[in-house]
């Protein structure tokens, strides 16, 4: 029987740039706040990462880096989604070899594939690599999403332990967790959907607003698993109105302005991605204020 990788809220970390480097002072600072905050894993080099403007040497030292400096206190997963499939096994054998306890690979994006590929191109670093997958399933950035049947082959691999479902298809994700059962765990991936995907068996969220308010994310799943759903309810509606505003530009240019707005000092983000527009930088300013969190 499977068991899951973790279960409540996971951070889709940021990775704080210095002068276009990393700053991993400032990472060893983000990985202290998330623990914190009661998170149970988090998630390096995955789009909110900006996974996809880091070479792959760097990839892999964020990764020993934060494998070396949670010390078993949380969950590491470690991205290593690409639209090339040996590229994924290169990195999931590194993320294995630096002691991560999980990867999670998104559909190859671009190239896209079918069906019958997307079962070859996730069983491949399956087989290679012993090591626990989540897969990704974002169809609106990737061109390509899971069906219900391909999740059903995939689910019967041992190393293929959940998925993050972030297409919004809750017809997708109740078909599919119907026909996988116990083979397969469910996350949300998306913020706004993590209590109606609790409220049907997800175990947890793979969370971009929790790189501000960990302690946050982290209640709304404690109660959801606890079954306290009103509970849940009324402290998400608390910051409904930041959830949504920190998907008014592309992930992840609001949670980085954001972060730096709240004096974190995350540093730049690396083209194509840029600076919010003006008004969008004054939405989310006021959300953040009226979320109770004070700009530096």
């Amino acid at each position: 029987m499977k068991t899951p990788i973790f279960t409540g809220a996971a951070t889709a970390i940021v990775t704080p740039f210095r002068e276009n480097k990393i700053d991993f002072d400032k990472m060893e600072e983000l990985i202290e706040l998330q623990y914190k905050g009661g998170v149970s894993a988090i998630i390096v080099c995955g789009t909110t990462g900006e996974s996809a403007t880091q070479p792959i040497t760097e990839h892999e030292e964020l990764v020993d880096f934060c494998v070396r400096k949670t010390a078993g206190r949380m969950k590491i997963v470690a991205g290593v989604g690409s639209n090339d499939t040996m590229t994924s096994v290169r990195l999931a054998e590194s993320a294995k070899a630096s002691g991560a306890d999980g990867i999670l690979m998104v559909t190859p994006y671009y190239n896209k594939t079918s069906q019958r590929g997307l079962v070859q191109h996730f069983t491949t670093v399956a087989d290679r690599v012993d090591i626990p997958m989540i897969l990704y399933n974002i169809p609106g950035r990737t061109g390509i999403g899971i069906t219900a049947e391909t999740y059903k082959i995939l689910s019967q691999h041992p190393n293929i332990n959940g998925t993050k479902e972030a297409s919004g298809d809750f017809s997708l994700f109740s078909r599919t967790r119907a026909l996988c059962g116990d083979d397969l765990f469910f996350w949300s991936g998306n913020d706004d959907n993590t209590i109606p995907m609790m409220s049907m068996g997800a175990l947890g969220v793979i969370s971009v607003a929790s790189n501000i308010i960990p302690q946050v994310v982290s209640d709304i799943c404690r109660f959801c698993l606890n079954g306290d759903l009103k509970a849940a309810t009324a402290l998400y509606f608390k910051y409904a109105d930041l959830f949504e505003k920190l998907f008014i530009e592309v992930n992840p240019i609001p949670i980085k302005t954001a972060m730096n707005l709240l004096g974190m000092d995350v540093g730049n983000l690396r083209l194509p991605l840029c600076e919010m527009a003006p008004e969008n930088l004054e939405k989310l300013k006021k959300s953040l204020v009226s979320a109770g969190l004070e700009l530096k």
